[in-house]
């Protein structure tokens, strides 16, 4: 399911016309069918100009909105408008304001001024969305539903009485009985048991560490309170418009607060937003972690719903984008899949706290080097057509569980430099600098059409999940996992026996004591690699030895051994080293990239037919790969990718 103009790869950005006089609508859509614009998310924070007082609605500028787009072709992502309820709102029902884990009331001013588990607020959102649905249900420019924005961006969990009985609620469901819930939460430790369900509150603040495994529930009921009030609008919006695709804007690799996989098979479509951090020169690699991500959560193609033309508004130092950047930005995501690329936003806000953020028609106005590239741009995607539908080329996965960097999250761990997500993304970094593309996988999902698969950190684990893995590799997978991985249940609750847990039989080590590195120290191993963050004191029950610790306390004990195609490392390797090591496993596991030993910076991507070429360092790159660009029509025997520059090669068969 997805918009009519499904023949055309989608590019806009978010339009929000009440920001400006009546006689600028018309010049922006003849400004956007000058950038080759296609469509435009409309209304996101409008809610104060549709419904100005209590069950009063003004439609009236929305209505010539909507027919202006469309009568320039433009289609139109119509927004419930939900994400910032108006001040009259918020002082009628001062009940529904978020609060945060210290006690202290969220006020309005901002936006995601609301507590998710807010009746009264659901109720609001709802009606709202009703309301627009039935107006313009049948109007020519609607093309897809946009609920909400960002869900938890700002609010991911509330700690007010609302939320605490919604909590008890949730518990009762997943528990039925009290002692269960105790059972689950070790509540035996520090007197914590529970004898009625009143006694049980969000992890507010305590004086000391809170129980892990209530703060991971609490994680899970909120994630799923967000997930709650996306799909009481979605499901008014089917019931008006069941032919009109719905959607709502992840944050996939820039948040990790909300379990993006449960919430994937409940949109139409998977869109996520990605910001490039100013500070990072290889950003574009976090950039290709999002898409990835994304693109799993997606099973498929999905939508870049925003991303910057240039500087954000809300970084320490919102540097501009270099030359060429936003293009190169805006193809990375086709090339990992998306079916265009959306901005935030149309036209650069004069007021409010975003002012300063960049857009397709900047401050300056068309006389300015963004204008010049939004056009160039909209041109480049319109000659893109040809890749959509065509896959992505991944032959390798990496496990990703939203619930296990949750529980490793609790402030009571072994090393604060364990940090889940940034290994993941150090491995796939890792990946995508050797030219090897790879999908995220939940722990649960079928493997098999995968060469293999990677852990760089799976702390927590269920049976299933165990054994799904146990059985890839028992049907000739390739799997490497990383250190910490494996080590407790569902709940949060350490596996007996001997580390790594989970995986001590698939791996055939046994670990019994972790011995985290201090800060900005490093261990040698005899293989010539470096190891930091962490070790283990561990021995082989099984596992064939590959490296052992060279020197220290844990001199001659194994740091990397294998167990048939079953690899495990116990401590992190510095990037060259890790590098080394995963291009040598894949190597054995018959994985290649499509261009082997791709230069430093040259990002290579194949989807089925066509080959993305995007160079981002300085130099011109040299690649022995034929085609025909699709960007300029251009023939290459052999392919040369100019400094900064992007080539697109419908590949010679």
């Amino acid at each position: 399911m997805y918009p009519p103009h499904t023949g055309r790869l989608s590019y806009g950005g978010d339009y929000s016309p009440e920001q400006w006089p009546a006689e600028v609508w018309r010049e922006d859509v003849a400004l956007m069918r000058d950038a080759g614009v296609t469509m435009v998310t409309v209304g996101v924070f409008s809610w104060a100009w549709l419904e100005p007082a209590p069950g009063e609605y003004e439609f009236g500028w929305l209505d010539e909105v909507m027919d202006l787009l469309a009568s320039g072709g433009i289609a139109v992502d119509l927004a419930t408008a939900t994400a910032s309820p108006p001040p009259w709102f918020s002082r009628a029902h001062p009940e529904t304001l978020p609060v945060d884990r210290d006690g202290r009331v969220l006020t309005y001013g901002s936006r995601q001024a609301y507590c998710p588990s807010s009746p009264v607020y659901r109720e609001a959102a709802v009606t709202l969305a009703r309301r627009l649905a039935e107006r313009y249900r049948e109007h020519p420019a609607l093309a897809m539903w946009h609920v909400n924005n960002e869900y938890g961006c700002h609010v991911t969990r509330c700690y007010c009485d609302t939320s605490a009985a919604a909590f008890r609620e949730w518990l009762r469901d997943r528990y039925k009985d009290i002692e269960e819930l105790n059972a689950a939460w070790g509540t035996a430790f520090w007197s914590q048991r529970y004898t009625e369900w009143a006694q049980v509150l969000p992890p507010r603040a305590t004086p000391s560490f809170a129980n892990p495994a209530q703060e991971l529930d609490f994680h899970r009921f909120s994630s799923d309170a967000l997930l709650a009030l996306y799909t009481a609008e979605r499901d008014v919006l089917r019931e008006l418009t069941p032919d009109v695709p719905v959607t709502t804007n992840f944050m996939a690799g820039m948040l990790d607060e909300v379990d993006y996989w449960r919430w994937a098979s409940e949109v139409d479509v998977v869109s996520t937003d990605h910001y490039l951090s100013a500070n990072n020169p290889d950003n574009w690699l976090g950039l290709a972690y999002s898409a990835d991500l994304t693109r799993s959560l997606a099973g498929g193609e999905w939508l870049l719903m925003e991303h910057s033309t240039g500087a954000v508004n809300w970084q320490p130092r919102n540097a501009p984008k270099q030359r060429d950047e936003m293009i190169r930005n805006s193809l990375s995501h086709v090339a990992r899949g998306s079916q265009g690329a959306m901005f935030f936003q149309w036209r650069a806000s004069r007021a409010g706290a975003e002012k300063w953020h960049s857009a397709m028609v900047p401050h300056a106005g068309t006389d300015s080097v963004i204008w010049r590239d939004v056009v160039r741009l909209g041109g480049y995607l319109d000659r893109l057509s040809p890749v959509l539908g065509s896959a992505v080329e991944a032959p390798v996965a990496i496990l990703h569980d939203y619930h296990s960097t949750w529980a490793e999250a609790h402030a009571a761990q072994p090393s604060d430099d364990m940090v889940p997500p940034a290994e993941i993304a150090r491995w796939h970094a890792a990946l995508v600098r050797l030219g090897i593309t790879a999908d995220f996988a939940h722990p649960d999902a079928t493997l098999d059409r995968y060469r293999a698969v990677l852990v760089p950190s799976l702390y927590l684990i269920g049976d299933a999940a165990a054994a799904n893995l146990a059985a890839y590799a028992a049907g000739g997978g390739t799997v490497l996992i990383g250190p910490f991985s494996g080590i407790v249940d569902e709940q949060d609750r350490v596996r007996l026996g001997g580390y790594p847990g989970a995986f001590r039989d698939l791996l055939g080590v046994r670990v019994d004591e972790f011995f985290p590195l201090l800060k900005d120290e490093t261990v040698a191993l005899d293989n010539g690699a470096t190891g930091q963050v962490w070790s283990e004191r561990a021995r082989a029950a099984g596992a064939t030895v590959v490296a052992s610790y060279a020197a220290g306390p844990l001199a001659g004990a194994p740091a990397l051994t294998r167990n048939g195609n079953a690899w495990y490392l116990g401590t992190r390797l510095i990037d060259g080293d890790l590098r080394e090591l995963l291009g040598s496993v894949l190597a054995e596991a018959g994985v290649s990239a499509p261009v082997a030993d791709p230069p430093p910076g040259l990002e290579v991507v194949r989807r089925t037919g066509f080959l993305f070429l995007i160079n981002h360092a300085p130099q011109a790159a040299d690649v022995p790969v034929a085609g025909t660009d699709l960007l300029t029509g251009d023939r290459h025997a052999r392919a040369r990718v100019p400094g900064g520059g992007v080539l697109v090669l419908r590949l010679d068969v």
